[in-house]
């Protein structure tokens, strides 16, 4: 079993950066993709940044050069570095962990206001 665990979201205003970190337990981290995903209210669960496990990353097009996704397979971490936040990228953060299986973490809230 994969436990997955998020923190770093929060308020912040239009323009600003938030950091968010994922930690992972249960498992062999580094044989994973880990990817960071996001659902806004009233619409479907999105990709945002993945990475699979031989270093290969993939950004949705709303987030490219504005988002970075990275990982510490000595830590269990991955972590997605945002920047230049829009109100549209409010929504609840997903950590992703796919091997096989997918496993989830309960997720953190991003709100970007003014």
């Amino acid at each position: 079993q994969v436990q997955l665990v998020e923190s770093g979201g929060g308020l912040v205003q239009p323009g600003g950066s938030l950091r968010l970190s994922c930690a992972a337990s249960g498992t062999i981290f580094s044989m994973y993709a880990m990817g960071w995903y996001r659902q806004a209210p009233g619409k479907q669960r999105e990709l945002v940044a993945t990475m699979t496990s031989g270093g290969r990353i993939n950004y949705a097009d709303s987030v490219k050069g504005r988002f970075t996704i990275s990982r510490d397979n000595a830590k269990n971490t991955v972590t997605l570095e945002m920047n230049s936040l829009k109100p549209e990228d409010t929504a609840v953060y997903y950590c992703n962990a796919t091997a096989t299986v997918a496993y989830w973490g309960q997720g953190t809230q991003v709100t970007v206001s003014p």
